[in-house]
């Protein structure tokens, strides 16, 4: 789950992060009476989920609440890269001398943490990685351990920051791993971290990531879920404990593993290419288990999807046989009723698959064709979503 920058910033404070005070405000009368509260110089912040704000016009210096007021209404309802700004976020100014970056993130391929920093912050990261990648150093973090003191001196070095600023960014850097282990992150970055003309170190603008499989262990994040903005979609599957991800296709997918699942998602793009370029429109893992309630569940979903014209159910019998997954999409139809109203391909393997097909077969549902193999229910799924 990624967050809002007040989201970043309210976790860095928590932490003893050195930051900015920030107002969070929705209209441009409550940015005036922030900006009078917090006094002086000002910066109105769009809150949105995505980079490069300031270049879109979403971060504008206010001397005055006269100017924040005005600030807020160029920015609010702003378009920014296809995010609309519904909030800001009122902070104080900052004199700032020096701009740096800095963040520690999760190294899939090292299966290790990484931490990225450089005394040449401000500028997006991915453009300095390609313009000036000598300029970023890159240091592993050994998870067991973590940033400590001197690992942090480590990363100070080797970023390039001189003597007389290490001593500074050190604590700094051990605080924001502090965030980032203690709330289970899987990002947290700040850029620019900044040296103010009084010789402070300042966390300027922080995004954070959380793992969501950790949130057993955080009931303080479902605070953090901006359920406005959350795909309905994706928040119903959620509410059956579904692993399900909105794509921009037309087939349906839903399958029992991740590994299969995303296979399926290969094979239905590449039969698409013969019929009209349809492609997938979900990845569906439904697990081990396939009753009728949890398939139930998944054909909701997707049928919910005003995309999908065809599904394409792929489910290999492991330790749940065939039979199982028949009986629970022939009860599933059952349960839907009328809301089951596209046609549904369906491929059935491994143990008592003859039964299970023959289970289909008997209830001879209009909607349900079979289909032998992977590639003939993909190719099947995708003639009948171009249709």
């Amino acid at each position: 789950m990624d967050l809002y920058e007040y989201q970043a910033r309210d976790l860095f404070e928590k932490y003893g992060v050195p930051v900015l005070p920030g107002i969070v405000a929705d209209t441009p009368d409550e940015v005036r009476a922030a900006a009078e509260k917090l006094g002086g110089v000002t910066v109105v912040k769009a809150q949105v989920k995505v980079g490069g704000r300031g270049k879109a016009g979403g971060v504008k210096v206010a001397k005055t609440p006269d100017d924040a007021f005005t600030a807020a209404q160029a920015i609010l309802g702003l378009d920014i890269k296809g995010h609309v700004v519904k909030r800001v976020m009122v902070a104080g100014g900052a004199d700032i001398q020096r701009e740096f970056y800095f963040s520690v993130l999760l190294d899939r391929a090292n299966r290790s943490y990484l931490s990225l920093s450089s005394v040449e912050g401000g500028m997006e990261i991915e453009q300095l990685a390609v313009e000036k990648p000598e300029a970023l150093a890159r240091i592993e973090v050994d998870p067991l351990v973590g940033i400590d003191a001197a690992k942090a001196a480590e990363i100070a070095k080797a970023a390039g920051f001189p003597d007389d600023l290490v001593a500074k960014v050190v604590p700094v850097f051990e605080k924001l791993y502090d965030v980032y282990h203690g709330e289970d992150a899987t990002l947290v970055e700040v850029n620019p971290l900044v040296l103010t003309g009084s010789g402070d170190i300042i966390a300027l603008d922080g995004k954070v990531t959380l793992d969501d499989n950790a949130e057993f262990r955080h009931p303080d994040h479902e605070a953090l879920v901006d359920a406005a903005s959350a795909d309905p979609l994706e928040a119903k599957a959620k509410e059956h404990s579904l692993n399900y991800v909105k794509l921009d296709g037309s087939v349906g997918i839903i399958g029992n593993g991740a590994g299969l699942v995303m296979s399926t998602l290969d094979v239905v793009a590449y039969a698409g290419e013969n019929h009209g370029g349809v492609k997938p429109a979900n990845f569906l893992d439904i697990g081990g288990g396939a009753s009728a309630e949890v398939m139930a569940a998944g054909l909701d979903v997707i049928l919910g999807d005003p995309q999908v014209k065809s599904v394409f159910v792929n489910v290999f019998g492991g330790i749940t046989s065939c039979v199982a997954v028949a009986n629970g999409i022939v009860k599933a139809l059952e349960i839907l009723g009328s809301e089951a109203n596209k046609p549904l391909v369906v491929r059935l393997d491994g143990n008592q698959v003859e039964e299970g097909r023959a289970i289909l077969t008997a209830a001879a549902h209009p909607l349900v064709t079979l289909a032998l193999t992977m590639d003939d229910g993909a190719d099947k799924a995708a003639a009948l979503a171009n249709a």
